[in-house]
């Protein structure tokens, strides 16, 4: 599969995630399910033109996670990660 470039790093997707999260989740970790890199979340490759936020592996560019935002929902799928690891507040 073959995906243009025309993505920005996974920091742009920081605001979506803290309002999902309640905290800075661009120190957060995962790993790829497709291809086992572990990365932070700032390093996944983000696409912020669709109805949503995808957030792609910076090594095999397969979907870590998907977020969707309506006025009265918002949808979360991480089944592209094995695990996502965050940072305990101090």
């Amino acid at each position: 599969m073959t995906v243009t470039q025309g993505f920005l790093d996974g920091n742009a997707a920081a605001g979506d995630l803290e309002s999902l999260f309640g905290t800075d989740m661009t120190m957060a970790s995962g790993q790829c399910q497709r291809c086992g890199r572990r990365m932070m979340l700032a390093e996944a490759h983000a696409y912020l033109g669709g109805p949503g936020t995808v957030l792609r592996c910076p090594g095999c560019e397969d979907v870590l996670l998907r977020m969707v935002r309506s006025p009265q929902h918002m949808w979360f799928d991480a089944s592209g990660l094995n695990y996502l690891r965050v940072p305990a507040s101090a």
